[in-house]
């Protein structure tokens, strides 16, 4: 069969689900280790809180408005399964945007108080946070791979998570999904990308990559391999 025909390959949604939960995870780590971040390594914990409140804002809109709408269309057997994440959605975006606001309070101060607020911030956003990324992987992606297809999951993809980016952007992004991938999932995001735009995308946003993610983590956590 052709693409237009083959079912939607959701794989990289648990690929972006799990990027996020590591990242969570480091900021936590980094926020509640001695000695606590402070000047350049503050900032940069902080405008990555920021980002990735940034980031899970648009990828649950791009799934509200044009992913869960056509797998309703397809299968409306799925709308209550898919009315209890739009219920999820509702419920986290405070806790998105309460996270935000403090990341932003952290990486423009140098006091203690806006630390142990992002803490509480990202505690209270994570405790719904994690369960709903598991149940759209594990309950969820199978509706939508069984409902549409791999043409319609590409055009989804492309309109809200794509074409609404820098090719600069893009980039970054794509070494942040790579981070700590195994063989496997590295060549499925890899593949997502043209041959000359991928050449570009490995070599040219590599090393700044690295250095971004050492700024926030330190130099032991390496980032991806490029």
């Amino acid at each position: 069969m052709g693409t237009a025909s083959t079912r939607a390959d959701t794989r990289m949604m648990g690929i972006v689900h799990g990027a996020l939960c590591r990242d969570l995870e480091r900021a936590r780590a980094a926020l509640t280790a001695e000695p606590y971040p402070r000047d350049r390594r503050r900032r940069a914990v902080g405008e990555h809180v920021v980002w990735m409140m940034e980031f899970l804002h648009a990828h649950h809109t791009g799934e509200d408005e044009g992913l869960w709408p056509i797998v309703r269309e397809r299968n409306p057997a799925a709308g209550p399964l898919l009315d209890s994440l739009d219920a999820d959605h509702r419920q986290i975006e405070p806790g998105i945007a309460r996270l935000k606001a403090a990341g932003l309070r952290y990486a423009a101060t140098d006091t203690d108080e806006p630390r142990v607020e992002v803490i509480a911030a990202l505690d209270a956003l994570t405790s719904g946070l994690l369960p709903h990324l598991e149940r759209v992987v594990e309950l969820a992606m199978p509706v939508v791979s069984a409902s549409i297809t791999q043409a319609e999951w590409k055009a989804w993809g492309q309109k809200y998570y794509v074409r609404t980016k820098s090719f600069a952007e893009l980039g970054i992004e794509g070494h942040w999904l790579l981070d700590g991938l195994d063989s496997e999932g590295r060549r499925l995001v890899v593949r997502q990308v043209p041959a000359v735009p991928r050449f570009i995308l490995l070599r040219g946003f590599a090393g700044k990559y690295r250095r971004q993610a050492a700024a926030r983590w330190g130099a032991d956590i390496p980032g991806t391999n490029g």
